[in-house]
């Protein structure tokens, strides 16, 4: 079956019906259009959640996860609001449960990228693809619909032709008749004379001749027509139709490719999706909660004992005479301790005396760490140096040796420095160790004494914002702008006001800086200028 010798007489039915094809086609485009918009703004939006921080774990995981659902509502600056901009982030994140949704961002991250991928190969090997042959088609369907159009053309003016012809040798015809009428009439009258005789029947033979020839013409076209319209509906019209069902074909071949590809395209992503899931799971399961509890102690334990019982004054035996061992030996008074109350934490100091006795320990022995780190790499850029003044001086053509000595004499001086810090960061350790046991064992001889009560009252000023260190300033800037920090974690700043800096920006365009009121936060860097 085919269109051509079935539907020969539907053209207007076959020409709606690859409109809607093509209708549909590019319906579809439309479509996978959209989905990849979809996509695409899925992936952004799964990205700015990547940005979010795990400051506030509890907060920021509930926070996460409802960011997840496809309703829910994305906004920039709520992500910037949760963005990971200062150490004491870097800090949670070696507890299991603040490092494993960071570990879920990074893989939410691959996430998206697939996604994107999705979106990008929907893009070009559908829409692309089909709307340059949705173009093709169209411009086929209507070389096709145009070339039928002309047959019919061509066989109706034919047809017209053909009654044209028809009607002529059917007046001629009747007027011939009319003449043999008239010349046998005139033959007939008695008084007609021969010359009107001979006239009548001339004329009569005259139009008998004319209408044979258009009997003759009239025969001829109705066999020209004939012969034109068995063409037409047997050879050409079929033909075209034919094309037209080939082009329509093709049409739902090409559109069944595509609904595939849409398949196809995810599927290809699949495996790698899979491992970003399972390694969701993976981060998931990786948390160990004792092992958190146990960091948490390690990280934040005192060192301190706790304060013994107070004594009980008894104020009945009435107060003693003051005497001259009086005035040298004043009366103990207990300071009252109150480790769950705010109080003013004093100024950090470069030994980290400020700190407890647990945390000022691990504080001297991470900074000596860093510093035996930086002095290796300082030793070995030394010796390296010296090599290549070596290697100058036997070969000359090499190099100049003296245009090494200020990189020598720098790298010299640098270990010099390195060496003095190390030695005072050793000195202050072994202070902090040897000192931490002479305090014990006084606190548990003398613990009404005055300078034991106030040394517990420096003990829990500690404790605030879970012993957070403000850090030293790494430099001073002033205020360009005015800044309202409306934002957790942001401060407000006027224009002018000169700030300190205590982190610098990590590349998200921010950085945290003290002010001189003591408030500490974030503020954009655009807004404020370095001081040298």
């Amino acid at each position: 079956m085919d269109w051509g010798t079935d539907l020969w007489d539907q053209y207007d039915v076959m020409d709606k019906h690859t409109q809607s094809g093509l209708d549909l086609v590019e319906r579809y485009i439309k479509f996978v259009k959209e989905r990849t918009e979809i996509e695409q703004s899925y992936a952004k939006q799964l990205r700015w959640v990547r940005h979010l921080s795990d400051s506030c774990l509890q907060f920021h995981a509930l926070g996460f996860f409802t960011l997840l659902c496809p309703c829910a509502s994305f906004d920039r600056s709520l992500t910037k609001k949760y963005a990971k901009r200062g150490s004491k982030d870097e800090q949670d994140c070696k507890f299991s449960n603040h490092g494993s949704l960071q570990e879920i961002l990074n893989e939410l991250n691959d996430y998206a990228g697939q996604r994107e991928l999705i979106a990008e190969n929907m893009m070009t090997s559908i829409c692309v693809e089909l709307t340059k042959y949705l173009q093709d088609l169209k411009h086929e369907r209507k070389s096709h619909l145009s070339d039928a159009k002309k047959a019919q053309q061509n066989l109706e003016s034919s047809f017209k032709h053909l009654e044209s012809t028809k009607k002529r040798y059917a007046k001629e015809w009747a007027e011939a008749e009319k003449a043999t009428q008239q010349a046998e009439k005139t033959e007939s009258d008695l008084n007609a004379t021969r010359l009107d005789v001979e006239k009548a029947k001339n004329h009569s033979h005259a139009r008998t001749h004319t209408a044979e020839e258009c009997r003759n013409d009239y025969a001829a076209q109705l066999q020209k027509y004939n012969k034109e319209q068995n063409y037409f509906y047997y050879s050409e019209i079929p033909q075209i139709y034919n094309k037209l069902q080939d082009m329509d074909e093709r049409r739902i071949r090409r559109l069944a490719e595509g609904y595939c590809q849409f398949s196809e395209i995810e599927k290809k992503v699949l495996p790698i999706i899979s491992k970003c899931l399972e390694g969701i799971s993976t981060a998931g399961g990786r948390i160990d909660e004792k092992k958190d509890s146990i960091l948490f102690i390690e990280q934040h334990k005192s060192g301190f004992e706790r304060p013994g019982d107070l004594e009980f004054e008894d104020y009945t035996q009435g107060i003693k005479p003051a005497t001259s061992d009086s005035s040298l030996n004043p009366p103990k008074v207990r300071a009252k301790l109150w480790p769950f109350s705010k109080k003013h934490k004093p100024p950090p100091a470069e030994d980290f005396s400020h700190l407890p006795p647990e945390q000022r320990k691990k504080r001297l022995q991470a900074k000596i760490d860093d510093i035996s780190k930086e002095l290796q790499k300082a030793q070995d850029q030394s010796e390296a140096l010296e090599k290549m003044k070596g290697v100058y001086e036997q070969n000359p053509q090499m190099g100049d040796p003296s245009s090494l000595e200020p990189q020598i004499t720098e790298t010299a001086q640098n270990l010099g420095r390195l060496r003095g810090e190390f030695t005072k960061y050793e000195t202050w350790l072994s202070e902090a160790v040897g000192g931490e046991e002479s305090s014990n064992t006084n606190n548990n001889d003398t613990q009404d004494d005055v300078e034991t009560a106030n040394q517990y009252q420096n003990i829990y000023t500690d404790f605030d914002d879970e012993f957070e260190d403000v850090g030293t300033p790494i430099g001073q800037c002033t205020a360009l702008y005015t800044f309202e920090g409306n934002s957790e974690g942001t401060i407000s700043i006027t224009d002018g006001e000169l700030l300190s800096i205590m982190d610098g920006d990590k590349g998200d365009g921010w950085m945290r800086v003290l002010k001189a009121t003591g408030e500490e936060g974030f503020i954009p860097s655009s807004y404020v200028k370095l001081e040298m």
